[in-house]
């Protein structure tokens, strides 16, 4: 073990009391100092930095230092930020000029802003920026947090507290990141009436719907709530993506809530609106000036991987049946502009591993009553529908001889490993690739999913409940996955581990770099 991860842990250790503590809204009384409501987080880390968040409790001002000790011997004060009901008190920020491959240690502090001597106890993170070269980078991924009614209950969201024990440089949460279409009960009962799960965290936000920003918020507060989120948030930072269960479920602008008893508010424009604030005040994911609402984005992670976090649900089409022969605004899953972007970005990169992050399978097939949700269409034939924008991309890979891209996914409650080849295809202008699939990390289990032949995908691996075990499996059965890839600092070879909540090795496969 090394002397990094033993003083990472000792670090953590001693703040993991306090953060457990400060999950749970505090009660204002005068002359209290503030409070850090959530804990803190820190995401989109490169090189030279990376993000920071917390939140407090009222208006504040909130001083923040960062070292590279944990003692803070060494700290460096930053300008301090203010804390406003109109961000509903959390601040983040971009902490820069720091070296690769450096252990960074970051210190909250918040002083009342009517009370300058009501100053809070201080709340701390770390993470570690990206490495120079010959390093070695592990990061963990997978999606789908608080699902199908399955929330905290008296073991909490274990599989957060398996992850972290792997160490990883950065965890990729590729989507449905809350479930705000999702309202909790206290207990969860099955056919027969026998009470099979307690929800024993629960607040009112969740059990309703999301229609306000305050309900939207209150989803992600209650991850926040959960003890094993909070302790891997101070930690391991966290790349967000999102899909749409953050805002309600199969959403595009066309979808239709008029027969949804749930929603007095029926505007899913509105609904992605308030969603989309949320998700940017609660998570430390970066923004772009040109578009501050941005969710895809490429980050550097050192020179042997860059990483393209795709966003499969912002300028999509209406769901349909997906066999269009020719592109338009029906077939959109990427658009224009974010289809230009990820062929500018790839062949503009020169590490040696393209890790695409896309927050739905390629060739699974996703339905949406007699539509299609994702991009296969169950076609088994050429590029159609969504799928033409996919091979487009694909054949661009291909054409500019862009190499080494791997695939990283969930949205589908299983875990798989697909190998993609033009071998076994109806479109075969594309080089062969492997995309992964992991989650549920606390939610329901289900598949597996068919396959669509298009773009010639094979299941090398499939974890997934039998048909005597059905469907929306709770997360104490087992069935909860997240995957783990290490990427040689030395041979720059990539090994992908499928995992489960036990931390049981599912299945793993050593990708060799193609050089030249």
């Amino acid at each position: 073990m090394s002397r990094l991860t033993l003083s990472r842990r000792r670090f953590l250790a001693a703040g993991t009391t306090a953060l457990t503590t400060l999950a749970m809204p505090g009660i204002l009384r005068a002359g209290q100092a503030p409070q850090f409501t959530h804990g803190v987080q820190s995401g989109d880390v490169s090189a030279q930095g990376g993000m920071i968040w917390t939140r407090t409790d009222r208006p504040a001002k909130v001083m923040m230092e960062v070292a590279t000790t944990e003692s803070f011997a060494d700290a460096r004060a930053l300008a301090p930020l203010h804390a406003h009901p109109s961000n509903d008190f959390a601040v983040k920020r971009l902490v820069d000029g720091l070296a690769p491959g450096q252990q960074v240690f970051y210190r909250f502090t918040a002083q009342d802003l009517t009370d300058v001597n009501a100053v809070s106890e201080p709340v701390t993170g770390t993470f570690r920026t990206a490495p120079a070269a010959g390093q070695s980078v592990k990061f963990a991924w997978s999606g789908d947090t608080a699902g199908q009614g399955w929330g905290i209950d008296d073991d909490g969201m274990l599989t957060y507290a398996v992850m972290a024990r792997h160490n990883p440089d950065f965890f990729i949460h590729s989507g449905d990141t809350i479930y705000a279409d999702g309202a909790m009960q206290d207990e969860v009962t099955n056919d027969a009436g026998e009470v099979i799960w307690k929800n024993t965290t629960l607040i009112d936000e969740k059990r309703k719907v999301a229609e306000t920003l305050d309900e939207f918020r209150g989803q992600w507060k209650y991850n926040l709530m959960d003890r094993h989120v909070l302790e891997m948030n101070a930690s391991v930072p966290t790349f967000y993506q999102w899909d749409d269960h953050e805002v309600v479920n199969n959403w595009s602008d066309s979808k239709d809530l008029t027969a949804d008893d749930r929603y007095t508010e029926k505007s899913v424009h509105v609904l992605a609106a308030r969603a989309s604030k949320a998700f940017h005040e609660m998570t430390p994911i970066s923004y772009a000036p040109t578009e501050p609402g941005r969710v895809y984005r490429r980050m550097s992670y050192g020179p042997m991987v860059d990483l393209f976090f795709l966003d499969l649900r912002s300028y999509r089409g209406a769901n349909s049946d997906n066999l269009q022969t020719e592109r338009s605004e029906a077939t959109r899953i990427l658009g224009q502009t974010q289809l230009d972007w990820i062929r500018r970005e790839l062949k503009a990169s020169k590490a040696t591993w393209k890790v695409i992050a896309c927050d739905m399978p390629i060739g699974l097939v996703v339905r949406d009553g007699d539509t299609f949700e994702a991009v296969a269409n169950a076609d088994d034939g050429d590029a159609k529908g969504r799928e033409l924008e996919i091979a487009q991309l694909l054949r661009f890979i291909r054409d500019e001889d862009i190499r080494n891209t791997v695939w990283f996914t969930a949205d589908v409650h299983y875990t798989a490993a697909h190998h993609y080849s033009p071998d076994r295809a109806a479109f075969q202008e594309f080089a062969p690739f492997w995309e992964f699939v992991s989650g549920p990390l606390h939610a329901g289990t289900f598949g597996p999913n068919a396959l669509d032949m298009t773009f010639g995908p094979e299941v090398k691996f499939v974890k997934a409940p039998t048909e005597a075990q059905g469907a929306n499996l709770s997360p104490a059965e087992g069935l909860q996955f997240f995957g783990l890839v290490e990427i040689d600092g030395d041979t720059e070879q990539m090994t992908v581990r499928l995992m489960d909540r036990a931390d049981s090795e599912l299945w793993s496969v050593t990708l060799d770099p193609v050089k030249g």
